[in-house]
């Protein structure tokens, strides 16, 4: 576990990141360069805990992806190389980000616990939670009684079709 604490995650994520950038010329993984980038940002961002989180998850998704991809597609023998020489870099890049991540006082999702009472990013329209919304009634409140109407005078009467100035419609 030292080891993993030793390692610099903006090190890794550049280097990474510079790899996949001259493999995207050739017949490499689209997706890497974009993950690569937005963990650079991630791992700059002090405050962005939820974008460190998406991006070590991604990080992990996309170790898979590589196996898949690389199984599925033809390359030559040095672009092959960098792609497996990525492919290796991301499992220490995971577990440096798993460590960046405990550091800043969180966790990532599966590895120790999920938090599902946690902040949520958004909120039930019409004011069905917990709190409630102003202007909106909660689940958990008392209604008020309606106000009484007064009872309807019955079914109306039935339209006269005799009449062709009466309503749109006429009969034919």
């Amino acid at each position: 576990m030292d080891f993993v604490q030793s390692l610099d995650p903006s090190k890794l994520v550049l280097a990474e990141t510079i790899l996949s950038f001259a493999l995207s010329a050739f017949t490499a993984p689209p997706y890497n360069l974009p993950v690569f980038l937005f963990g650079t940002y991630a791992q700059e961002n002090t405050e962005a805990v939820h974008s460190l989180q998406t991006f070590t998850g991604l990080l992990g998704a996309s170790t898979l992806f590589d196996l898949v991809w690389m199984t599925r597609h033809e390359q030559n023998g040095f672009v092959r190389l960098l792609t497996i020489v990525i492919l290796i870099l991301k499992i220490p890049t995971f577990f440096a980000f798993g460590a960046a991540l405990r550091q800043r006082g969180t966790h990532f999702g599966g590895l120790g616990g999920s938090d599902i009472s946690g902040p949520t990013v958004w909120s039930m329209p019409g004011g069905f939670t917990s709190g409630g919304r102003e202007g909106y009634q909660t689940v958990d409140e008392e209604r008020p009684n309606p106000p009484s109407r007064p009872p309807a005078a019955g079914p109306p009467p039935p339209p006269d079709h005799k009449r062709p100035d009466q309503g749109s419609y006429q009969q034919v």
